[in-house]
């Protein structure tokens, strides 16, 4: 169902208005594919959503982004028109490499730090219960393999470096710096009983605070949540809330500028553009308000209403369980 009305449009429109018309058992049972019907939940996930928790990441993450699954590079870089993302793995204190962060578990992490970190206007964020209760609120629960997921990614996260630039015609402003300034790991990793991956709090850097209170990007969290495992789509989602609502008319990209972005790893443009439009089918029923329109040569995309409406004063409200 999805796949052929892909092609004339935005599919995920009609995925949202089958669900108000005939419910989501309805629109599952219409879903043909195991990718439709997983869109289909993403989309009721969203729609039913009466907490409207808000998550905040750094407005950066929309046009940049982490590595999507493990590499053997020790430096990531990634860029977006005039945004650039330099990452460099940290070393053990043995001068190891770590390893660079990745996959959702540690765009999981970084949305937790961020929005506490915004909330409380604060560099220090407490961890414990509060991360724990909300990893599990967010899928990620106290297994086996999902503790190890996030214990990894903390450790990754907790040492990597990073440069954030933002390149115009004349000049390059710079972001050096770090996710994390303190923190304490503990060392012994034979202990799986509870979530503690740094004690008790930590610290984020100071430059990267200062840049995410200045660009903030507010996100539902119930539509991350609903996105899963999917790190692609997790990014096309933070693209989409931070591209849409500042388009002052539609604009067309090209599968060559979308492959720039998001491209990494695919040998091709024909391979890139067959990978893509699931997770986009997902981000978009993650974003009801999303105006896309998918064709032969690219998307267009439409002013659309933000995931997050502003509050009068202009700010977000931030509400974390």
């Amino acid at each position: 169902m999805l796949w052929l009305l892909m092609a004339k449009g935005n599919p995920m429109a009609q995925i949202h208005d089958l669900i108000l018309l005939h419910g989501i058992h309805v629109t599952r049972a219409q879903s043909i594919t195991k990718a439709e019907r997983a869109a289909a939940d993403a989309a009721f996930r969203v729609m039913s959503d009466e907490e409207q928790r808000i998550g905040i990441m750094h407005a950066g993450f929309a046009m940049t982004a982490l590595p999507h699954r493990a590499t053997t590079e020790t430096i990531w870089e990634r860029q977006s028109g005039d945004v650039k993302l330099l990452l460099e793995s940290g070393r053990t204190s043995a001068t190891d490499v770590v390893g660079l962060p990745y996959g959702s578990v540690a765009r999981m992490i970084l949305l937790y730090l961020q929005t506490e970190a915004v909330r409380t206007r604060s560099r220090d964020v407490e961890l414990g219960r509060s991360m724990n209760n909300w990893l599990n609120s967010m899928g990620m629960g106290n297994g086996g393999h999902n503790y190890n997921l996030v214990r990894e990614q903390s450790r990754r996260l907790s040492l990597c470096r990073l440069t954030f630039l933002r390149i115009s015609a004349k000049q390059t402003f710079i972001t050096n710096g770090s996710f994390v300034h303190d923190a304490i790991l503990p060392n012994d990793e034979t202990d799986d009983s509870q979530l503690q991956f740094w004690r008790p709090c930590v610290r984020l850097d100071e430059g990267f605070y200062k840049s995410l209170i200045e660009h903030p990007l507010p996100v539902r969290e119930a539509a991350i949540r609903s996105l899963g495992h999917r790190s692609m789509a997790i990014d096309i989602y933070l693209w989409l809330a931070y591209r849409l609502h500042i388009l002052e008319k539609p604009i067309k990209l090209t599968w060559h500028n979308l492959a720039k972005q998001f491209g990494s790893g695919f040998a091709d443009i024909k391979n890139f553009k067959k990978k893509f439009k699931e997770p986009l089918a997902l981000a978009l029923a993650a974003y009801p308000d999303a105006k896309v329109e998918a064709e032969n040569g690219g998307l267009l995309l439409y002013p659309s209403r933000p995931p997050v409406e502003p509050t009068r004063g202009g700010g977000t409200k931030v509400r974390v369980a």
